[in-house]
């Protein structure tokens, strides 16, 4: 239950921030595809911020799961923020809150799939069929334009998470990806074919983005077919490693979509398909997750380059 505990917090925090998301935002221009920008001067506190957020996860800690030094740090890049705009400041609020419960609280769990026909693993945890609106399963490169077991395991978990859950709708995300794909095949097409031909998955409860070509676009596109569908409520299914980086890019780019369409989403608890990465920089993660979330509030590429990759 300690999952459900995490969101009521959030939640809460969320409500706490309302006014201030609801602010308008001003635009100038795309180039991670949402149209915020951060107040003038604001880059680099963003970038202090989201520095000192990955470097919590390399600093000793202490119960709560981050140390009396980069509390204050990020406390103050928060208030740095805040001196300058409110609504920068309410994103930002919401960025390090959910980061401090995904990737720094030891007591955060990760709900892995054990390969059932039903997702036991949620129900265990306490959710039930309506909790959960969407199940928004990412994408995984494909190998020869076709997709690989890691693909297949995450496709197997949101089809124990769709029994379990037979009113939520399933997101499928993910475009045409990997070297030799001259067919086209896109991920979420073949997750499709794959979760209504192997798993036996209605088809009409599934919609589709395949454009996607990251995690950033994966969300960036999900979030308009959760308005269009009216969801609320979500979780996020794929690879064990992949969670937290995941989450935390689904909910900076929720802040963001809520104060630029007056729509909120919540995050409400995990499903991980359990593998282990294929390449090192995935096992910690803390410095891609950083500098993705700068993409998410279009930072200046100079402020980029001082965060991970």
């Amino acid at each position: 239950m300690r999952g459900k505990t995490t969101v009521f917090t959030l939640a809460l925090l969320a409500f706490a921030l309302t006014l201030s998301l609801t602010t308008a935002l001003a635009s100038s221009g795309e180039t991670s595809g949402a149209g915020y920008r951060p107040a003038e001067g604001n880059a680099e506190n963003l970038g202090a911020l989201l520095a000192d957020l990955a470097l919590a996860c390399e600093s000793p800690s202490d119960e709560a799961g981050v140390s009396d030094g980069a509390a204050r740090r990020i406390d103050a890049d928060l208030e740095a923020v805040r001196a300058v705009s409110e609504t920068d400041y309410a994103i930002a609020a919401q960025i390090a809150a959910h980061w401090r419960a995904v990737y720094l609280d030891p007591d955060y769990e990760l709900i892995l799939y054990s390969g059932g026909e039903r997702a036991t693993e949620l129900e265990d945890a306490g959710y039930r069929d309506g909790d959960i609106e969407a199940i928004v399963v990412l994408g995984y490169e494909l190998r020869d334009g076709e997709m690989t077991d890691e693909l297949k395991g995450r496709c197997d978990a949101a089809a124990a998470a769709a029994r379990s859950l037979p009113s939520a709708i399933i997101v499928l995300t993910g475009g045409a990806t990997g070297r030799n794909n001259p067919e086209g095949h896109t991920e979420a097409g073949l997750m499709r074919a794959y979760l209504t031909e192997q798993c036996g998955v209605d088809d009409a409860r599934i919609f589709t983005d395949e454009s996607a070509m990251n995690t950033v676009d994966n969300a960036l596109n999900t979030f308009a077919i959760l308005e269009r569908e009216g969801v609320h409520t979500m979780t996020v299914v794929t690879s064990g490693y992949h969670q937290r980086r995941g989450q935390a890019i689904y909910n900076a780019v929720g802040a963001v979509y809520r104060a630029e369409h007056d729509y909120a989403v919540e995050i409400v608890g995990n499903y991980c398909y359990d593998v282990e990465p294929s390449q090192a920089m995935y096992i910690d993660d803390h410095g891609m997750a950083a500098r993705q979330l700068g993409q998410v509030l279009n930072l200046p590429n100079d402020v980029l380059n001082g965060l991970g990759r």
